[in-house]
């Protein structure tokens, strides 16, 4: 059985890549968003949470393709679950515990997950357009997917990674996207977010210390009263960014493209 799943989700990754091989992480082009795959669900939340009861000890639960679009799932514990490919567009997650969890290429658009912990958890290539993340734990987890529009107001990020992956470079740059997204007050620190994108995102009093944003695409973002002591501008695109309100001193930032001659050093930045 989790050999046809292996399969199936290559194949449909096939399937996109040979229709849009330009565009890998584009999961968009061709989606019908308001068919019911992607509107309805096939369990209840009762059903979800018998199955999570049911689990022998030891074992991880595996809702992998489920059709969970829409369900109340707040305060339910994933703990390891396999949620690959699953779709929980709409759904709230709200304070749910899905540490350690695998939602690869899983759809979670407007979903809600603030206040849940995804302490190490993967969402490589998942799809969670203007979902919620407030206050939401994705310390150390892994996020190459697009979180364009979402809000990730006071979320825990340290040490995420949002980096490219390099090694699939045959489906396109799989990578952070957190265009437009919110991400005030943030905690960010040593997160990893070389090549990612974040134009226009709102990083306004975000803790980037230590963080990595080499080559990232950051044109229009507004880093004001963001802490960035030690972290890595180097060759990262800052047109039009807001950078004059920084705290502490970066690395790398006369590298940047798109720095203005006339933008602060680090030593004139604003104090703390």
């Amino acid at each position: 059985m989790r050999r046809w799943k292996a399969l199936r989700a290559v194949a449909a990754a096939a399937v996109l890549v040979a229709a849009h091989p330009a565009c890998g992480q584009d999961m968009f082009n061709g989606v019908n968003l308001t068919s019911p795959q992607m509107t309805e669900a096939e369990m209840s939340r009762e059903d979800v949470i018998v199955l999570l009861r049911s689990l022998e000890p030891g074992t991880m639960p595996d809702l992998s393709h489920r059709r969970l679009n829409g369900l109340d799932l707040s305060g339910l514990d994933f703990t390891g679950a396999d949620l690959t490919a699953a779709y929980l567009n709409g759904s709230n997650l709200k304070g749910a515990m899905l540490d350690r969890a695998k939602l690869d290429q899983a759809w979670a658009l407007k979903a809600d997950f603030s206040d849940a912990s995804l302490k190490g958890a993967s969402l490589f290539q998942a799809q969670l357009r203007d979902a919620k993340l407030d206050g939401a734990t994705l310390d150390k987890a892994r996020l190459a997917g697009d979180f364009t529009r979402a809000s990730l107001k006071g979320a825990h990020l340290d040490g995420a990674d949002f980096s490219a992956d390099m090694r699939n470079q045959s489906m396109g740059m799989m990578r952070g996207i957190l265009d437009s997204a919110k991400l005030a007050d943030a905690s960010l620190a040593g997160a990893e977010l070389s090549r990612a994108s974040a134009e226009f995102a709102d990083l306004t009093g975000a803790d980037l210390t230590g963080a990595r944003l080499v080559a990232a695409e950051l044109s229009g973002a507004d880093f004001d009263g963001a802490k960035v002591e030690g972290a890595d501008f180097e060759r990262a695109e800052i047109q039009s960014a807001r950078l004059g309100g920084m705290i502490g001193a970066p690395l790398h930032l006369e590298t940047a493209r798109g720095v203005a001659r006339s933008m602060p050093t680090p030593a004139t930045t604003r104090p703390q």
